[in-house]
């Protein structure tokens, strides 16, 4: 078993990742927070996505070797392109962010909740 967990670190990191970013996206009330949630979320499956695509002994699908497996650039370019979006999707969730505690004077969920109703 502990043999087993040595050579898949990787997934054992992302389901970490993914229970963290989880908690944090359930748990807290903060905005900020659950932001910097989604963001853990989503960099554990970003590296779900390389770890499937591992090969031992891989070659690069440029120039393959006679005999040998060569790796899919398929999920490195699917990461790179959800990296790009991730990135962009922070963007405006701050910028969300800061224009909700602009008017409401607040991050906290709960306090939102509070304060639209009563309008």
């Amino acid at each position: 078993m502990i043999e087993l967990l040595a050579n898949r670190y990787a997934y054992l990191l992302l389901f970490v990742l993914l229970g963290i970013g989880m908690y944090m996206i359930i748990a807290n009330e903060n905005l900020v927070k659950k932001l910097i949630g989604v963001n853990l979320f989503q960099t554990a499956i970003f590296l779900f996505f390389i770890a499937m695509a591992y090969v031992d002994d891989g070659a690069a699908p440029i120039v393959p070797n006679e005999g040998s497996e060569v790796a899919s650039p398929l999920p490195q370019v699917i990461v790179l392109t959800a990296i790009v979006v991730g990135i962009a999707m922070t963007a405006v969730g701050l910028s969300l962010i800061i224009r909700i505690y602009s008017e409401y004077g607040t991050l906290r969920e709960d306090t939102l909740r509070e304060v639209r109703a009563d309008e």
